[in-house]
């Protein structure tokens, strides 16, 4: 007994010297009424001899910046930096705090150690930054790719400015923004804030949603082909889709054929996809049910999911560029949210591919256990991404 308790003693010493050597108290300013933030940088074009005088996608965000005599930014009220490229994949949960991989940061709040929010009518917005309510000025400043922070950088290189603009965030309200390309030929760029709804909604928990933005540059489509970023994993969508497409859904079970689909659930029209990268209302979501699959047992399924964009017209029971060519000249893109983020689709395929859109996870006794989710889908220049957003769940039960 003296030996056990001599090294639950030493133990207990051990903890408390490494959480004070190896931890530091974060102050956090308390606000009052805040907003919810979440940033993303779209800019996703690679620099190369083909556009070599443009600036690596790579930025500080600046809210409310404090400015010197000459215009040089000195201190801002809230800083996002190291923001890089977004990265396929918006989990539902703050994925990349306490990641020490890399100094870049996929998106905002992400790795910032800052408030986040709560869960607002059951949805987590742990990924979504509080920021205080009202108009603000925000600066979107070129930095240059290293760990050096903002304001310790030279004086040179402080200065290139991408966006400088003003935008108003009512209280309580649930904001995405996005750095984006407008036009493909011109290289302007902007910003796109929407105010998000999904908390709003009376949303069935055994219902998956989805809707879809395609907020693509304008000319992106129709320019030469050999001037877009060669991304594979977009498939056909790589060379961008036309204006106005239509949506077919099609839910599959884990077998290794696209023969295997869900019990009439293959190629079901949802609606219609119009580029836009101005207008910042909420599209519509979809949705289908989380046990779609008749043989499922109420807990778990491994049904994926398959959207199919049609230039309008097409017939997807007929469809001319069913070859496995990637250039479909913007009529036909697939995009792929496959089980467990692996392929279940064997030989070539036109398809994107993204992580599935139901979260199966350890949850109480059950392991795995299903959830529904809501889901953004968001076509950016040859691009596509998804964004999750899901309902607290119970812990698991061990």
């Amino acid at each position: 007994m003296p030996q056990l308790r001599l090294q639950n003693i030493l133990f207990c010493a051990a903890v408390l010297l490494l959480f004070a050597s190896g931890c530091s108290k974060v102050d956090y300013a308390k606000i009052d009424d805040p907003a919810y933030l979440r940033v993303f940088n779209n800019l996703n074009y690679v620099v190369g001899l083909e556009n070599k005088d443009e600036e690596v996608p790579f930025l500080t965000m600046l809210i409310d910046p404090e400015m010197d005599k000459d215009g040089m930014p000195v201190k801002a009220g809230i800083k996002g930096d190291f923001l890089d490229q977004r990265e396929p994949y918006a989990p539902p949960f703050p994925s990349h705090v306490g990641s020490s991989v890399s100094y870049k940061n996929p998106e905002y709040p992400g790795k910032a150690n800052v408030l986040v929010g709560p869960v607002l009518n059951g949805f987590d917005l742990s990924s979504w930054a509080q920021i205080p309510s009202g108009t603000h000025r925000i600066v979107f400043m070129f930095r240059p790719v290293n760990n050096v922070p903002f304001f310790n950088l030279e004086s040179r290189l402080k200065q290139k400015v991408l966006i400088d603009t003003t935008i108003t965030l009512d209280s309580k309200e649930v904001y995405t923004l996005h750095v984006l390309q407008k036009n493909f030929l011109t290289k302007k760029n902007g910003v796109y804030l929407r105010k998000e709804n999904f908390h709003k909604l009376s949303l069935s928990d055994s219902l998956v949603y989805v809707n879809f933005y395609n907020m693509s540059a304008k000319g992106f489509q129709e320019s030469d082909d050999d001037a877009k970023e060669a991304n594979r994993k977009s498939g056909s969508l790589r060379y961008g889709i036309k204006e106005n497409m239509n949506i077919f859904q099609s839910l599959f079970t884990s077998e290794k054929t696209m023969l295997s689909p869900v019990y009439s659930n293959t190629y079901k029209f949802m609606g219609q996809l119009k580029r836009n990268s101005e207008v910042l209302e909420v599209s519509k979501y979809y949705s289908f049910p989380l046990f779609a699959d008749p043989k499922s047992n109420g807990i778990y399924t491994n049904i994926w999911q398959r959207f199919d964009l049609m230039a309008i017209g097409m017939d997807p029971a007929n469809n001319p560029y069913e070859s496995y060519n990637m250039k479909t000249e913007g009529n036909w893109a697939p995009i792929n949210c496959m089980l467990d983020g692996k392929s279940q689709l064997q030989g070539n395929d036109n398809g994107a591919q993204l992580p599935n859109m139901i979260v199966n996870i350890h949850s109480g006794q059950y392991n795995p256990r299903s959830f529904a989710t809501v889901n953004t889908i968001e076509i950016v220049n040859g691009n596509v991404y998804l964004t999750t957003v899901q309902r607290k769940y119970a812990p698991p039960i061990y």
